[in-house]
């Protein structure tokens, strides 16, 4: 869920029973490095769709357990927010690519085109008004056009969801991290948990 405030920011809000349910358990990165569980990344996005785009957005993750380490809401901050910027990074490099794509499609497409005018011309030179070359003509001229789909398709319609992926994972790499702590569960249950495991073993 997300609630608001007259200042537009816009609050995520998840539950967890530990830190580390928020990250891929099979990614054998450091816990700050890892990738996102798939389930709450997911969440948080979609849940980001549903904001206002010129809000602010934050996230609070209500945490079944203590307080533990001073930082780790500083740290689960910097491990979220790095996340989405590499994220926003993918996303820019997917959009650069389907232009490279779409440029190379497009320059095909012409010169295919071109290719098939001239064919069609040639035709008409050779046969005359034959009903034969009228209807080879034809079919060379469409399939010209039809050529021309493909580089249309990206710079018309493919890019723009691109665009706006990237820039939604801009607004969730900047958005804030808080923990709303459960102080009546065991006082340990940080010592088994994001980021004390991860110092444990540094």
């Amino acid at each position: 869920m997300w609630t608001g405030s007259a200042e537009m920011t816009r609050t995520i809000e998840v539950r967890v029973a530990e830190l580390r349910q928020l990250f891929n358990a099979m990614d054998p990165a450091p816990f700050r490095e890892r990738d996102l569980d798939r389930r709450a990344e997911e969440f948080i996005v979609e849940s980001a769709r549903e904001c206002p785009p010129d809000s602010r957005l934050a996230l609070l993750v209500h945490l079944d357990r203590p307080a533990g380490l001073h930082d780790e809401a500083a740290m689960l901050g910097e491990a979220i927010q790095g996340y989405f910027r590499l994220c926003a990074v993918g996303a820019r490099r997917r959009l650069r690519e389907l232009f490279r794509r779409g440029r190379t499609s497009l320059l095909i497409a012409l010169v295919f085109l071109a290719l098939s005018v001239a064919a069609s011309d040639g035709l008409a030179t050779w046969f005359g008004p034959s009903n034969l070359a009228q209807v080879i003509r034809e079919g060379l001229i469409i399939g010209g056009w039809v050529a021309m789909w493909r580089p249309l398709e990206v710079f018309l319609y493919d890019w723009w969801p691109i665009r706006a992926e990237a820039r939604l994972y801009d607004r969730l790499g900047r958005m804030a991290v808080t923990i709303d702590y459960r102080e009546d569960a065991s006082s340990d249950a940080w010592r088994s948990d994001w980021p004390a495991v991860r110092n444990n073993l540094t």
